[in-house]
């Protein structure tokens, strides 16, 4: 069965996490420059069966765009041409930070490590959003 990848888009920094092959489990894989996404994804489809890609949707409390909505649409579009045979699908990320932050803290992560890998917050927030969309299935 073909795995399900979500990004966790940011305007430095991206989070990507991905399924087992079952698509039972959502697992944080990295952290990359957001520069490079394109890049590293096809490298990554290269070797890897992926038929779905979950992108973050970031929006406000009230259920307006953010600073990064537009960003995330962008890149929605850069997706879909650059892998048209891949469903893409937009789920709401509001939250996400904030329980990867706690994920971290319960696992205890130290404050000085969680200060020094800001790039395990993004995956971790990738894998949550990922997790909240196998839910859903």
């Amino acid at each position: 069965m073909a795995r399900i990848i979500a990004i966790d888009l940011g305007t430095k920094r991206t989070g990507l996490a991905v399924t087992d092959p079952l698509r039972m489990l959502a697992n944080p894989m990295e952290t990359i420059e957001t520069s490079g996404l394109l890049a590293y994804l096809k490298t990554y489809f290269a070797k890897e069966e992926v038929d779905t890609i979950v992108l973050g949707l970031p929006i406000r409390l009230n259920g307006k765009d953010n600073e990064m909505t537009p960003k995330v649409m962008e890149m929605k579009g850069k997706l879909e041409q650059e892998f048209p045979s891949k469903k893409i699908e937009l789920i709401d990320e509001r939250f996400t930070s904030k329980m990867a932050m706690q994920s971290m803290i319960s696992m205890g992560s130290k404050k000085k490590d969680r200060r020094e890998k800001a790039g395990n917050l993004d995956k971790v927030s990738a894998a949550i959003i990922l997790q909240s969309y196998l839910e859903r299935q």
